[in-house]
């Protein structure tokens, strides 16, 4: 029994040391050997397997070289009586080794019943011989028996160290703080390192001047908000500011994500949030930012768990140390997160969070201070011109921004260039907005032609229309998805549009489709964008912004949704049957009249539209300026594309 309990205990054994071995990447035996984590570890497994095969072994004495047998009793008492037995050796008191007459060894144990075994031999003029049975040290002994237990306790320690990500202190440590503290030298954020957010940094000057000087607000009575929240689209540089905000104060700063708090045991995530208030009671004044804090601070009583569950026991735990200390305490909370919505009503109330700082995308005027601050680092050519990229970038945030730069940087280098041109800023701006050039696309010269009018078609009518933003560029070279662009470059940043604005733009998405319906007589997929454009534009103005005669300012349906899983879902529609085809025929009807408005201005200006097709079939890329100089419009209406 003994023995199948010590080879089950084996066999387990190897499959652990396999496992492990899969699991740390065996086969590169080059790159393991590097670290002494790992050669620890092969080390502990090679005495682990030693020991095993010793426990499998079970400490039997050998016959030498010569092959051995098993023997039962009754056969090799049977063998005895017919002379088969040459010698017998006695090992201890249960064991009998010896060999056959035909050079084999053997080997039996004697039942505790049959002491006379002895005597049985010496009735056969067996020779004999007694062997004491060989017993380890007693510290061999413990070694043998408790090793290999403590050998993998061992290993498993150190597995789940790494799976806590190399948190110092190993398992005992799981419900210490992970957050990353960073002192004031460390620190060289400063608010002149952020730009394109100058509302947001007036907000936060004031928690700096309190870490500074907190005697100043004390003296009035007055109480530093204990938390700020500031909430944002991703990359509008929300972290970057609690960074600065720490820089310009010169205190510790304490940074940890949300969803570190969070693991499979339950109390771990609140042993946590304990742990982090009480680092920060100890280097008052300081900050302490919690970036994604949406990770855990979701309203309660949503998730699929209950009012027990993890999640809600560690934002339970942040509610009570947020109430329980003291604003003259010196320690700030700032947080961050990119869905305020889904954020628990009691982690918003004041005394908690006390002020919320919304970091919205930054206008033309912030994208360029954001492009000046990142383009310090790397090599620009004397007079380049920011204000272009920045107006041919709305919507990029300060990531995007940074991205652009760095996409111009890697695509100089390529072409070994010393300096970088507003060319290879514009290059990394169409890069990262729509891709890359895929020059070696095979098109054929009829669909490279279809592309060309089509492209044609949305410039022309942009450049006969007023009110409209000025044409940048116009290129039939594919990107992405795309194998055409027509680009357009805003003088400001517009943010509410009139009549007229939105009604030439759907006339602008038709025109593409209204050239290639008159060379070519067809239509291609390739306007399928530009009519989704066109057709959401038309119902926006129709069911949400009152831009409609027939229907007057009244709005069709709402924008209360159900947010399930994290997705929203549209509730049913709140008008009637009859509405609803009202409306369908008037989109139909809106539609179908800038679509033949898209026809008549090509048709009124064909000789121009042909000239910009044939310039566009040579080189491809052509300037906005280029269209107005055939229209014989001033060049005033775009800026000219530099570098």
């Amino acid at each position: 029994m003994l023995s199948q309990i010590k080879f089950l205990f084996f066999t387990h054994g190897l499959g652990l040391f396999q496992q492990i071995c899969s699991k740390l990447n065996f086969c590169n035996l080059s790159l393991f050997c590097m670290k002494r984590e790992n050669v620890l570890i092969i080390l502990s497994m090679l005495v682990l397997a030693f020991f095993l095969a010793k426990m499998f072994d079970g400490g039997k004495m050998s016959t030498g070289s010569q092959p051995t047998q098993e023997l039962i009793y009754s056969d090799f008492k049977a063998r005895v009586a017919s002379g088969d037995v040459v010698n017998a050796q006695i090992i201890g008191d249960s064991l009998i080794e010896g060999f056959t007459q035909d050079g084999l060894g053997y080997r039996t144990y004697i039942p505790a019943e049959d002491p006379s075994v002895i005597d049985y031999l010496r009735l056969y003029q067996i020779p004999i011989n007694y062997v004491p049975e060989k017993s380890l040290p007693w510290y061999l002994k413990i070694l043998i028996n408790w090793g290999p237990f403590l050998l993998i306790f061992g290993i498993w320690m150190v597995l789940m160290r790494r799976m806590q990500g190399g948190a110092g202190g190993g398992l005992f440590s799981i419900g210490r703080s992970r957050a990353k503290k960073m002192d004031p030298e460390e620190m060289k954020v400063t608010f002149e390192d952020v730009a394109g957010v100058e509302e947001a940094k007036d907000d936060l000057r004031e928690t700096v001047e309190f870490l500074r000087d907190p005697a100043k607000f004390r003296k009035l009575g007055g109480r530093i908000p204990k938390g700020m929240l500031m909430s944002g689209l991703p990359g509008t540089g929300k972290t970057l500011l609690a960074k600065a905000v720490a820089g310009e104060a010169e205190v510790p700063f304490f940074s940890m994500s949300g969803s570190d708090f969070v693991e499979m045991f339950v109390g771990v995530g609140a042993s946590r949030v304990r742990d982090m208030f009480e680092q920060g009671r100890q280097n008052t004044p300081c900050i302490i930012f919690i970036d994604e804090i949406d990770a855990v601070g979701g309203s309660r009583g949503t998730g699929m768990g209950g009012g027990n569950d993890e999640r809600e026991q560690t934002l339970n735990q942040l509610l009570v140390e947020m109430d329980g200390f003291d604003g003259m305490e010196g320690i700030i909370v700032i947080a961050a997160t990119n869905r305020p919505d889904v954020l628990d009503p009691a982690l918003l109330r004041p005394g908690r969070f006390d002020r919320q700082v919304n970091i919205p995308l930054p206008d033309v005027k912030g994208r360029e201070e954001i492009l000046h601050i990142h383009a310090k680092k790397v090599q620009m050519a004397d007079g380049v011109d920011m204000s272009i990229i920045a107006r041919g970038t709305p919507g990029f945030s300060g990531a995007d921004l940074k991205n652009l730069i760095n996409e111009a940087a890697l695509g100089g280098a390529r072409n070994n260039k010393t300096e970088l041109k507003l060319a290879d800023f514009e290059w990394a701006r169409d890069k990262v907005m729509m891709g890359t050039e895929r020059r070696s696309m095979v098109m054929s010269d009829k669909e490279k032609r279809n592309t060309a009018y089509h492209e044609a078609g949305h410039a022309l009518v942009s450049a006969l229309l007023p009110n409209t933003d000025p044409i940048h560029k116009v290129t039939i070279v594919p990107r992405g998805r795309s194998l055409g662009l027509t680009a357009f470059l805003p003088k400001n940043d517009s943010h509410s549009y009139d009549i007229d604005f939105l009604n030439n733009r759907i006339t602008i998405a038709m025109g593409g489709r209204a050239a290639e319906e008159i060379i070519f007589d067809e239509v291609t997929t390739g306007a399928s964008n530009d009519i989704q454009q066109a057709t959401d534009t038309i119902r926006n103005m129709i069911c949400n912004w009152g831009m409609n005669k027939s229907f007057g300012p009244i709005v069709f349906g709402s924008d209360k949704q159900l947010n399930v899983l994290g997705r929203s879902i549209g509730v049913g529609r709140e008008y009637s049957e009859k509405t609803a085809t009202e409306i369908d025929k008037e989109m139909r009807k809106t539609i179908k009249f800038h679509d033949e408005k898209a026809k008549k201005l090509l048709r009124d200006n064909i000789d121009v539209l042909h000239k910009i097709v044939d310039v566009l079939m040579k080189e491809e890329t052509i300037e906005g300026s280029y269209i107005l100089e055939l229209l014989g419009q001033n060049k005033s209406k775009v800026e000219p594309v530099g570098g």
